[in-house]
């Protein structure tokens, strides 16, 4: 302030120059102020007729948008009334829907947000996990959401449930998500269901119509019986597994179901789909070849985080299974962090939401850091070199830091083959066989890829096949094997005709390993300065 006043003091007030500048400084000042007022009125002018449009359009209505008081208790042969709430929304004009799908609309695109309003999703249980995912898939606008869950909301729900409150304690979870969804989205039809999902005409009749099926059960055999009536029939399914006893988010990540380390719930359920389909009368299919997307934790519980007790008088009972609430279901439980259960559905939410978009993830890129994938495919890539060497090697000159730095930081872990997807099961191979192995002669591809390209590269007949002799050949007398040592060509005999990487691998894939192969060795030189 006493800068600005020993200006003024230095300026001479009488001079018409200064004058001037004085009076345009003034009229800036004034203009501004004038603006500033008239946009600030505006604002509050717009918000006061979108609360007013917004109250009209629920004057209006048929029903009340206002979630009801939730009953303390509801018995269990009345809750089949849950389903009967009314399902119709008061009346909600399209530029309000716009308006609050907004940002919607702006990350995708008028076409996507029109095919996600049109979707139909049905979502089988609506604990912690599919709570979140019913709330961000309806604030999204998916048009049709049917809940399916038998259970109802207890004290400890509280902990991670997306919208229970002391209120819906007693009361069906699908009829606590289902009031909340219709207060947040009155534009989006939501079917509750009291129900336990189980197989035959009952449970097809509740996945009827749906584009996505949402597993959010976290009882086994249920889990796996939907799972494999999903495949069976066709029906995209995307897969839930345990976010019990685990605590760091970093951890989380969406894979295919086959892909997945350091996840009981889902090794059980791979175990179970696999005896599912080698018992099945029609043609068996893998649980690899079922490629369920899912979302899972690696994180390993520490040792301390265990079932939770039951209390002696509980014991003194009797046996522990009659305390179950259904057949075949749990009794004792994992403690479960609440966040982790959000996380869960707020990733299955994404993925489902971007799928019904036409943007789909394209095969999410595994996490870092799975020191057991890593493992893995130096087993995998341990085994390629002996066939190839035709003799047992011990060791290789990577080690499963150098497969992560190939595969996560090069590769990206995706393909060198086009479209360069990320790979459901990564493996790696040998570029040059006229060089030993290193991070400067290895490649990242889907397996199936690999193998085939075994026969055109090194000659390799595909493992259990038997070939006859076609072709009287020269083998090459310069091939190597892993460590360097010539293979003797003799061994190479076998009446295949070698093939050069390129030929074998093509043109667009050739020039994207030789792009990888100058990446890993720009790391080489730079590690060495």
């Amino acid at each position: 302030m006493n800068l600005f006043n020993d200006h003024l003091v230095g300026l001479n007030l009488s001079s018409h120059r200064t004058q001037l500048l004085l009076t345009a400084a003034a009229t800036a000042l004034a203009t501004y102020s004038i603006l500033s007022i008239h946009d600030s009125r505006s604002r509050r002018k717009r918000r006061a007729d979108l609360a007013d449009e917004i109250n009209r359009a629920l004057a209006s209505g048929t029903t009340s948008s206002r979630i009801q008081p939730s009953p303390t208790f509801l018995p269990p042969q009345l809750a089949s009334a849950a389903s009967s709430l009314p399902a119709s929304a008061p009346e909600y004009t399209e530029e309000l829907v716009r308006e609050q799908l907004a940002r919607n609309y702006a990350f995708l695109g008028e076409e996507g947000v029109a095919r996600v309003r049109r979707a139909s999703v049905v979502i089988v249980g609506c604990g912690g996990v599919g709570s979140w995912t019913a709330v961000m898939l309806a604030r999204s606008g998916v048009a049709r959401l049917r809940l399916v869950d038998f259970d109802y909301v207890t004290l400890s729900s509280l902990n991670r449930h997306a919208t229970a409150a002391l209120a819906d304690v007693g009361t069906p979870k699908v009829q606590c998500v289902a009031r909340a969804l219709r207060a947040i989205a009155p534009f989006v039809q939501v079917d509750p269901r009291v129900e336990l999902w189980r197989g035959g005409a009952d449970g097809a009749e509740l996945l009827e119509g749906a584009d996505w099926v949402i597993d959010a059960i976290d009882n086994i055999g249920t889990k796996v019986e939907l799972l494999a009536h999903c495949v069976r029939h066709d029906i995209k399914v995307f897969s839930s597994m345990g976010a019990g006893a685990k605590s760091d988010p970093t951890r989380i990540q969406i894979a295919d179901l086959s892909a997945t380390h350091y996840d009981p719930l889902a090794r059980a359920v791979r175990q179970r789909l696999r005896a599912r389909s080698s018992t099945s009368p029609s043609p068996a299919s893998s649980a690899r070849e079922y490629s369920i997307p899912v979302v899972y934790s690696s994180e390993v519980p520490s040792d301390d985080v265990t079932l939770l007790p039951l209390a002696d008088s509980e014991l003194a009972k009797g046996s522990v299974d009659e305390l179950a609430p259904l057949a075949d279901f749990r009794v004792r439980i994992l403690p479960v962090l609440g966040p982790l259960p959000a996380l869960f559905g707020l990733h299955t939410a994404t993925y489902v939401l971007c799928a019904l978009a036409g943007r789909p993830l394209e095969r999410p890129l595994p996490a870092r850091h799975r020191k057991k994938l890593y493992e893995r495919m130096w087993k995998d890539l341990l085994h390629r070199e002996s066939r190839i060497a035709r003799k047992q090697i011990n060791s290789l000159p990577l080690t499963t830091a150098d497969i992560a730095l190939l595969y996560d930081d090069f590769a990206l872990g995706r393909s060198i083959v086009p479209p360069h997807a990320a790979c459901v099961r990564p493996a790696l191979m040998r570029w040059d066989p006229r060089a030993p192995l290193s991070l400067e002669n290895c490649v990242v591809a889907e397996m199936k890829d690999v193998d085939g390209a075994m026969r055109g590269v090194f000659m390799m007949h595909e493992a259990g096949r038997l070939y006859a002799r076609i072709l009287d050949v020269t083998p090459p007398n310069d091939y190597v094997d892993a460590l360097g040592e010539p293979i003797d060509p003799a061994l190479l005999d076998n009446g295949l005709t070698a093939r050069s990487p390129e030929e074998v691998w093509g043109i667009e894939a050739a020039g994207v390993a030789q792009s990888r192969i100058t990446q890993a060795r720009r790391f080489r030189e730079w590690t060495l300065q």
